[in-house]
């Protein structure tokens, strides 16, 4: 059978883009007196991630319970990964790190403090409070990298039993190491095993559909559990930078499984429904498509304008940084990203049953 390809998480996918977008570009504004008004609804903008997070984690985990039995499952999944994560992400730092200097007339930064960002080991360094330099926003795609790492060999090792045991253990040991990380008085934000129950709680939505629960599921229920987590996630305000204790223990949790109630819904509800229709527009749809290329150079863009030109409104500056970002990252994504990802057919699994690689990964 063929692994069913949702066009709709290419919209979600979208939505977890521009959130971080958002997030970032209203960060680096210096117009004080805006911020204050909206601050409150675009700190909601650094979540993205953990949507990003819980989508991964569904995706990758729902393509390796259906190609297990493949002979290629591993070989087949490496190489596929590489190919979608690593151009990108060498040429983004290759471009950071010597040509924007080379550019600017700026001394390349010693080895010494690019070694963490080269080797996919930045979250840790930022954790404890390393000496590095390099794009900070990349720590969430070593956290991804280290989830690939290992959940490949869990998954086929494992039954389905086991992988809901282990999820929960996941969950489990997350909320403790942000115990132990918070008595130390080190961020939780960015370490592996913190923010690893992101991942954990996408996947048990793969093992959900794997055993034919998922649509038998009413999408009222998952309506529900949001709608509790969300009041939950209010008293706690969760996006307040120094929060409680406890704010601080959980709050990476809660948004997860209000993610998880997310997709949860829009996959078990009927395509023809209103939530389909936004998802599938062409705008979010090709916004999704060059996702991780927006994710990967916004940063810079709105950087480099706000360094070169002085632009006093901040809608013009925000119209161009999206649009500038959205340029690079289409010019990006069919002149180099889009080339290795044809060679993907060349590593299908070629399990005599099987399901056809995931165009949602």
């Amino acid at each position: 059978m063929k692994l069913k390809y949702f066009k709709e998480l290419d919209g979600i996918r979208a939505i977890a883009a521009l959130m971080v977008m958002f997030f970032h570009f209203f960060n680096a504004e210096n117009n004080v007196a805006l911020i204050g008004v909206i601050k409150s609804i675009v700190s909601y903008g650094q979540t993205g991630v953990a949507l990003f997070f819980v989508l991964s984690g569904f995706l990758i985990t729902r393509l390796l319970l259906n190609t297990k039995e493949s002979p290629a499952y591993f070989s087949s999944f490496y190489v596929r990964r590489i190919l979608r994560i690593f151009p990108l992400y060498y040429f983004f730092l290759i471009l950071f790190y010597f040509i924007l200097p080379l550019l600017e007339g700026k001394t390349i930064a010693p080895f010494s403090s690019q070694v963490y960002f080269w080797t996919y080991l930045q979250n840790i360094a930022l954790t404890f409070k390393w000496d590095f330099y390099g794009p900070n926003h990349f720590w969430s795609l070593a956290v991804e990298e280290h989830f690939y790492l290992f959940w490949p060999i869990l998954i086929f090792f494992l039954n389905k039993k086991s992988i809901k045991k282990v999820i929960i253990v996941i969950i489990i040991a997350a909320v403790i190491c942000r115990v132990f990380l918070l008595k130390n008085n080190l961020s939780i934000n960015f370490f592996t095993f913190t923010r690893m129950d992101d991942l954990a709680i996408g996947a048990l939505l793969a093992v959900l559909e794997f055993e034919g629960k998922l649509k038998s599921i009413k999408p009222i229920r998952f309506l529900f559990l949001l709608i509790i987590l969300i009041v939950v996630a209010v008293l706690l305000n969760f996006t307040q930078t120094n929060g409680s204790y406890i704010n601080e223990t959980f709050k990476y949790t809660i948004m997860a499984f209000c993610y998880f109630s997310i997709i949860g819904y829009v996959l078990s509800s009927k395509e023809e429904s209103w939530v389909h229709r936004i998802l599938k527009n062409s705008v979010l749809s090709y916004t999704g498509k060059i996702s991780y290329g927006l994710y990967v150079y916004h940063p810079l863009c709105i950087l480099l304008l706000q360094h070169y030109f002085r632009i006093d409104s901040i809608f013009i500056s925000f119209f161009l940084s999206f649009g500038l970002a959205y340029l690079i990252a289409t010019i990006s994504f069919y002149l180099m990203e889009s080339k290795f990802l044809s060679l993907k057919k060349y590593f299908e699994y070629n399990k005599p049953k099987t399901v056809a690689a995931d165009k949602n990964i």
